[in-house]
């Protein structure tokens, strides 16, 4: 619903000498203003160039009641709207409190961890902010956590640019700190003025298919065949490999059934006539009984084991660029594209939220490309 005909007042968080403050962001206005003067103890932040007054529950209200058909109050930047992450994985961080940590290292809030935990965050995200939220804090050791600001942050975040540090390990700190300050201290969008790097715009590396197939016939054994098979002909990401069960194979439909991937969606992929004859062959030989691929004592198959697969047989395969397992994934999106599949089509098989994702593989797909006459011949 759109408020043409009212005035806008944005709320933000402010924690001001260490109180939880409601900022009151406005243009000019001699009735806003007035207004505003009503409101108890209210005080003019120079630097954020905004009014705010003491956050607690009636002050809230007072606003609603004090703006009503005067102001549209923006909340978008106040309140919380994030569902919570429903990822499955192992997400069991009792090893930091195991850690062993020099005598004058700050160590991570446990209030910190226990929200993640909370949240259902992946151990691999856990570990990443744990780390990143670690190295910023012990970079300002003689400051109180709750003092620092967004001056405190930018002027950390240009050490990371001078130290050439990755726009991703960027971005994870940055995650990180806004983690803290807007879940954990539950002051949503505090660091409205923080900028992040421009992604960068690099193009997926690809296999060609006599590659792809020269990897899978240099595999060890029929397992790990069968496991470089489907990362390629159903467009998996290894983690979704890891968490396959039996049970998500459907023959009858020749679908795998991907749960709870990133994202948290679940959606169909292809299987492939060939692999379900060697899964049926799989299947007799190694016998699994829960996860489609197991490791030892019926657990799920390591990450780093796949990697391992990829690596030793495109080596053995005479590819010696680095060959991943999502660079088989890029592959079979690449493929597909070539052949003539819509790319909403791929959209839905790869499990993007937006086809502006998967519209990359268009830029490196050579179909098109083949077809223009070089002017040299």
């Amino acid at each position: 619903m759109k408020h043409s005909h009212l005035k806008n007042i944005t709320l933000k968080h402010l924690l001001i000498n260490d109180i939880k403050m409601i900022g009151l962001l406005f243009y000019p206005d001699k009735v806003i203003q007035a207004l505003v003067k009503e409101l108890p103890n209210p005080k003019w932040h120079a630097k954020l160039n905004m009014v705010y007054i003491k956050n607690t529950k009636e002050n809230l209200d007072l606003i609603f009641e004090k703006f009503k058909g005067v102001a549209w109050i923006n909340t978008s930047y106040f309140f919380k709207n994030k569902p919570l992450h429903n990822n499955n994985n192992n997400n069991d961080a009792s090893l930091f409190k195991r850690r062993v940590y020099p005598t004058d290292y700050k160590k991570c809030p446990d209030s910190y961890i226990q929200k993640l935990i909370l949240k259902k965050y992946a151990l691999n995200t856990i570990n990443s902010y744990v780390s990143a939220f670690e190295a910023f804090i012990n970079h300002y050791k003689s400051k109180e956590l709750n003092t620092l600001n967004e001056v405190d942050i930018r002027a950390y975040i240009q050490l990371l640019i001078k130290q050439s540090r990755s726009n991703s390990a960027i971005n994870i700190c940055i995650n990180s700190i806004k983690f803290y300050y807007e879940i954990v201290l539950d002051m949503p969008n505090r660091f409205y003025e923080i900028e992040r790097p421009r992604k960068q715009e690099k193009l997926p590396e690809i296999l060609s298919k006599k590659e792809v197939i020269t990897i899978i016939n240099n595999t060890n054994n029929l397992k790990h065949r069968c496991i470089v098979s489907l990362l390629y002909s159903a467009g998996l990401r290894r983690s979704e490999l890891l968490n396959l069960k039996l049970t998500d194979i459907n023959s009858e439909r020749m679908l795998i059934h991907v749960k709870q991937s990133k994202g948290n969606k679940d959606r169909y992929t292809l299987l492939s006539k060939k692999v379900l004859l060697e899964l049926r062959e799989y299947f007799k030989l190694y016998k699994p009984q829960i996860y489609l691929f197991e490791g030892k004592k019926g657990k799920a198959y390591s990450a780093t084991s796949i990697v391992m697969i990829v690596k030793r047989a495109a080596k053995k395969a005479g590819i010696y660029k680095k060959v991943t397992p999502h660079m088989l994934r890029h592959s079979f999106a690449t493929h597909i594209l070539e052949s003539g599949t819509d790319i909403r089509y791929i959209q839905e098989l790869l499990g993007h939220s937006s086809t502006k994702t998967t519209e990359i593989y268009t830029r490196v797909a050579t179909n098109n490309l083949q077809s223009i006459k070089n002017p040299l011949d």
